[in-house]
């Protein structure tokens, strides 16, 4: 399987090298989001005028009505991966658009990294396997319907889609966003160690002080948490399941 995954990764990254011409940067207003974390770079997006019009092949679509500007976001991660200005047809705004075949091709690339994490914790699976899960995560994570004719792979895309989600929602909240940054970062990085994740994709869902300088944080890392206690400096001391 380690040879398929490499297989598909070529092909993706081939597609994408053959009509990246058609796909835009972002727009400078918001060109500063690429590699943030999701949680508040939706925030972001929002307070800079952008509202969600839909999600489609692993995408997200904002319009900005202001600009009428439509962008296309793939999430990977936990961290906007692409940010592409893309024609307004895709935010439902008119227009033609040879674009989306390009977003396309970036949304495949974004699915493969989040299953080679998966399959790190999980093992080689086939490649029908592979294919539920990636579809599984894509309706977890973007609010669709689960399909009840599921499979194994598609409930546990669907579970860790979901979950994800969710971090994003608790990340961007107050009560998770407390707490020296220096602690909040040295628990985001140990926690993508402890649960051997890509870098960037643990965050913080939960935070409370120990008392002495000390601060405690629950991590979540996909769907999987872990409980982090780090000092206002930015030295983590323990790191346990949650």
């Amino acid at each position: 399987m380690k040879r398929q995954i490499a297989g598909s990764s070529i092909i993706a990254a081939m597609l994408l090298g053959s009509i990246a011409p058609a796909a835009a940067k972002p727009p400078s207003d918001i060109s500063d989001l690429p590699g943030s974390r999701a949680a508040g770079a939706e925030t972001a997006m929002e307070s800079r005028g952008y509202e969600m019009t839909k999600t489609s092949g692993g995408a997200q679509y904002w319009w900005n009505s202001g600009t009428k500007t439509c962008v296309s976001v793939v999430v990977s991660n936990g961290r906007y991966a692409n940010v592409d200005k893309t024609d307004s047809s895709n935010c439902g705004h008119g227009g033609g658009g040879s674009a989306a075949a390009a977003i396309g091709a970036i949304a495949a690339v974004g699915l493969i990294a989040a299953l080679a994490s998966h399959k790190k914790k999980h093992g080689d699976g086939d490649a029908n396997h592979d294919s539920e899960y990636s579809r599984g995560y894509n309706d977890g994570l973007y609010g669709g319907q689960y399909d009840r004719s599921d499979s194994e792979g598609y409930h546990d895309g669907f579970m860790a889609g979901e979950a994800e989600a969710s971090n994003r929602r608790a990340a961007n909240r107050s009560y998770a966003r407390g707490g020296p940054d220096a602690a909040r970062a040295a628990c985001e990085r140990r926690a993508d160690q402890y649960q051997n994740a890509p870098g960037g994709s643990s965050v913080a869902v939960s935070q409370r002080s120990a008392g002495g300088g000390n601060y405690v944080f629950t991590m979540a890392t996909g769907h999987y948490r872990s409980t982090c206690t780090a000092s206002s400096n930015g030295q983590v001391i323990d790191i346990s399941p949650y």
